[in-house]
């Protein structure tokens, strides 16, 4: 199983906060925003990831992230020169991808949830029994995302592009889980009228081939934030800095996550520790480095 990570675009509409650095980068209350993506990959265990960005910023977040191994994973890179849509990023990471299955997130999108464990280990028991899986969140203006139609078995019927009349109240999220042949079907899209490949076209044939899932993410039980705009930055940050206040946990912790998945041990979480704040060093220390 294989993850990726789209961070391109150029957040044109966070001028001037992503003139000079790449959106993905900006924070998220304690954390760069790109960690709340990575934590959803981990959560999902997953150890292989590609990170797709602009040429400019490439090296920012090899510097970030470097190639994983501080985490026990495998971080690879890859640019985009040029935002040509979300299913792009299947033909960008065909070698990376190879045999396997890939779930992709967008690099601006955060999610959370007490059963978000829960949920993504039925989108991983969806593509064993070869079925890919949208998830679906509960909004107040459907019209302004892709909006899926289903029945009353929570059967996907369609995904229609930001409708004027929407068949539910549930737009599709930034995080996708696919078989492997979304390689392919990516390759043989035409560009939309925005120059795009787009991800609704990939959706839509799989729900046409009765291969298409969703997952549903109440807005009672669940979060999604998509932090584009100015206003949802602020509100993302507000929500994480309140969620860890109430909770006393932190949110996307990358090397507790990876401490508590097993992907590292507590040797190598010590020696992680001087790359972090006081405040995250104190945390980490006091919950699992303490005899």
């Amino acid at each position: 199983m294989k993850g990726i990570i789209l961070a391109g675009g150029y957040g044109t509409r966070l001028y001037p906060l992503t003139k000079y650095i790449s959106k993905q980068l900006l924070p998220i209350y304690d954390k760069p925003m790109i960690y709340y993506p990575l934590s959803i990959l981990m959560q999902s265990n997953i150890k292989d990831v590609l990170i797709i960005t602009n040429p400019e910023f490439i090296n920012i977040y090899k510097d970030l992230l470097n190639d994983g191994s501080h985490l026990g994973m495998n971080i690879e890179y890859k640019i985009q020169h040029e935002p040509k849509g979300i299913a792009e990023a299947f033909i960008l990471g065909e070698k990376f991808i190879g045999d396997d299955n890939v779930c992709l997130i967008l690099g601006d999108n955060l999610f959370y949830g007490n059963n978000i464990d829960e949920l993504l280990s039925r989108c991983l028991r969806n593509l064993q029994n070869n079925f890919c899986t949208i998830i679906g969140y509960e909004v107040d203006d459907p019209e302004r995302f892709g909006v899926v139609e289903f029945d009353d078995n929570q059967e996907v019927l369609s995904i229609e592009e930001k409708p004027k009349k929407p068949k539910s109240n549930y737009a599709v999220t930034g995080l996708y889980f696919y078989t492997n042949d979304v390689i392919d079907f990516s390759k043989k899209l035409t560009p939309s009228n925005r120059g795009e490949l787009e991800i609704t076209d990939i959706n839509n044939i799989y729900v046409e081939e009765n291969k298409m899932l969703i997952e549903m993410m109440d807005s009672k039980s669940y979060k999604w934030l998509d932090s584009g705009t100015f206003k949802a930055l602020h509100e993302s940050s507000d929500f994480i800095m309140k969620t860890q206040f109430i909770n006393k946990k932190q949110i996307a912790l990358l090397d507790e996550i990876a401490l508590l998945n097993g992907f590292i041990d507590k040797d190598r979480l010590k020696r992680n520790l001087p790359n972090l704040s006081e405040d995250l060093q104190e945390y980490l220390i006091t919950n699992y480095l303490k005899s």
